[in-house]
């Protein structure tokens, strides 16, 4: 399940850097979540960091990205690999 970023964005900057994967970035009216990079954490903390941080809740699932743990930590595996290369 990759989490998306909803028009209530205030583009506080605050979600940003606490992205371990780099999948979000800004866009042309808020900040994006990238869902081929996103893995709600999973692989580096229990709980994603990016709502834990949202002073709005404007970070809910993506309902066109449902995506397991497991696949989500194969995703993560994968992301690792690439930043080894």
């Amino acid at each position: 399940m990759a989490l998306m970023i909803t028009d209530e964005c205030i583009n506080c900057d605050v979600c940003e850097p606490e992205c371990p994967n780099d999948a979000i970035s800004l866009g042309e009216l808020h900040y994006d979540i990238d869902p081929h990079k996103c893995t709600e954490c999973v692989g580096h903390f229990d709980e994603p960091q990016c709502v834990q941080i949202c002073p709005v809740a404007c970070i809910p699932v993506h309902p066109q990205h449902v995506e397991g743990r497991e696949t989500l930590f194969q995703k993560f595996q994968r992301l690792q690999a690439a930043k080894t290369r």
